[in-house]
């Protein structure tokens, strides 16, 4: 039985018995490879919220028809990331257990792993839908295994070939589109081409979406830590989002890589914070 959380995101007030949604934060970014700043992304997410309309006018749907429940940010420790992981992980697994679907807040993207841990004990046969703009394929990254650039890579050793699908994918290092190439993984760059014939791949099968928001073009969400030029629109990711929630049996889901001090303005924080409401919806 989980706490509610004292600050929750909009909307998200639910008792955990009537939730069929929890929300929870992993504020983590200690292999963070460029600019840190991500484990602060939940904190800001749910203070940005109180500026959200609880109704969305993209989905004619609104907060309140719905059952979240919002269990809080994790205490997570910064110096160790298995032992974050383990945080993590036991955090899904009791949402799980209870039949309910997880959507974690983070974080650098490192933190996907632990909630995929969980999601693959309680459905063997899971596949994931990846949004990044990295390939997060490396075997290490300066000899670490355990990096938010090496996050798809360890999730592909607990799932193995032909259960991973990233899109939006437009940097990385030349041997993880290669290896990606030889059957690992199906890697479309750039864009959300290939979405719908994937969903159809993948009807009735349990799916973990994972959503690093750098796919997004740095234009509009400069806030991350890694931005890269040629990204996805807002417009764009929303359509995505939502045609996965709409025609995959989503069990898990998580959005990370928001770091809100690295965008003054606030603006990336709102966009966040609006694809947090739109996902809750979807889903």
């Amino acid at each position: 039985m989980l706490n509610k959380n004292i600050e929750t995101f909009l909307g998200c007030d639910a008792e955990y018995e009537d939730a069929k949604i929890v929300l929870y934060g992993a504020p983590f970014d200690s292999t963070t490879s460029n600019r840190p700043g991500a484990r602060f992304g939940p904190r800001a997410i749910r203070g940005e919220s109180y500026g959200l309309e609880s109704y969305s006018p993209y989905q004619d749907r609104d907060l309140s028809e719905i059952a979240v429940f919002d269990s809080g940010d994790l205490e997570l420790c910064f110096g160790d990331a298995s032992l974050a992981l383990m945080a993590i992980e036991e955090r899904a697994a009791a949402i799980l257990e209870d039949k309910k679907l997880p959507l974690m807040l983070g974080g650098e993207h490192l933190v996907t792993l632990g909630a995929v841990r969980a999601a693959a004990q309680k459905h063997p046969d899971l596949h994931i839908i990846h949004f990044d703009a990295h390939a997060d394929l490396r075997e290490d990254y300066m000899g670490v295994s355990l990096s938010h650039a090496c996050v798809i890579r360890r999730c592909h050793n607990i799932l193995g070939d032909g259960r991973i699908f990233q899109f939006g994918i437009r940097s990385g290092d030349r041997s993880e589109f290669h290896w990606a190439k030889e059957g690992h993984t199906e890697l479309r760059k750039f864009n959300f081409d290939g979405l719908g014939a994937t969903l159809g791949r993948l009807k009735g099968r349990p799916v973990y979406l994972t959503i690093d928001l750098d796919v997004l073009d740095p234009s509009c969400f400069p806030g991350t830590g890694t931005p890269e030029a040629g990204g996805v629109s807002f417009l764009e990711l929303l359509d995505a989002v939502t045609d996965v929630c709409q025609n995959a049996s989503i069990v898990g889901a998580d959005i990370n890589e928001l770091a809100p001090s690295l965008d003054a303005s606030g603006a990336s924080t709102a966009l966040a914070c609006k694809l947090v409401r739109e996902l809750l919806l979807a889903l």
